[in-house]
């Protein structure tokens, strides 16, 4: 599988990708809500009842509207998180999903989102991805190690959207890549990537999950 990264503007690296010459775009683009990410003086414990406070970067972009426009050019197959706060730019030939971050109704009044709706530039079956994902820091099993995004979504969730959507050996395009959870996705399950990370930080550290992940051995999801 061929891994392609590129520290940079994903507006201008994108100039270079052809238009629909991806199988797939899947991201988490920044949604324009400005988000404070420091979490540094908010008390939360995991279920070990380890600390998972934590000052994060700023997400770069995220202080104005995201506009989707030349994301949706890339791919027939365009999988965007945040449909509720950029619906209004999004054509209607679509689906929206669900991912429930509760396993129980008891989590509904966890700290941050108990819910967050995905969009997809298709006419597809209506998809409700249930992973636990508790409140911002997280209280469930595979997030004992800490978070190194403040967005970061989970490897089960990224994994399970990319083998709905796509098959083993297509290339897949992340331009909002973060920490690099959807490249570590299709890592373990077979994909191409191609991810774009604007922030050296943060592709720093999507870089060496990455490489990681291609040392390890697959996972099932």
């Amino acid at each position: 599988m061929t891994v392609i990264l590129h520290c940079g503007d994903c507006l201008e690296v994108m100039k270079s990708i052809p238009d629909k010459s991806i199988d797939a775009v899947i991201t988490d683009p920044p949604y324009g809500m400005n988000l404070d990410t420091d979490y540094s003086g908010m008390a939360s414990r995991n279920f070990r009842g380890q600390s998972t406070s934590n000052k994060f970067e700023k997400v770069i972009g995220d202080n104005k509207p995201f506009d989707p426009s030349e994301v949706l050019k890339k791919s027939d197959t365009v999988v965007l998180f945040g449909y509720d706060y950029f619906s209004n730019k999004l054509p209607d030939n679509s689906t929206v999903m669900v991912w429930d971050k509760r396993l129980t109704e008891s989590a509904d009044k966890c700290f941050g989102s108990p819910f967050e709706l995905l969009w997809i530039n298709r006419k597809t079956k209506k998809r409700f991805y249930r992973v636990r994902w508790y409140g911002l820091f997280g209280t469930e099993k595979q997030d004992v190690k800490k978070r190194v995004h403040p967005t970061q979504k989970p490897l089960e969730l990224m994994a399970r959207i990319i083998k709905d959507f796509t098959k083993e050996g297509d290339t897949i395009l992340d331009p909002f890549m973060g920490s690099g959870t959807t490249g570590v996705a299709c890592v373990q399950t077979g994909r191409n990537f191609v991810g774009i990370e604007i922030d050296p930080t943060y592709f720093a550290i999507a870089e060496k999950r990455i490489k990681d992940a291609q040392q390890q051995m697959r996972i099932e999801f």
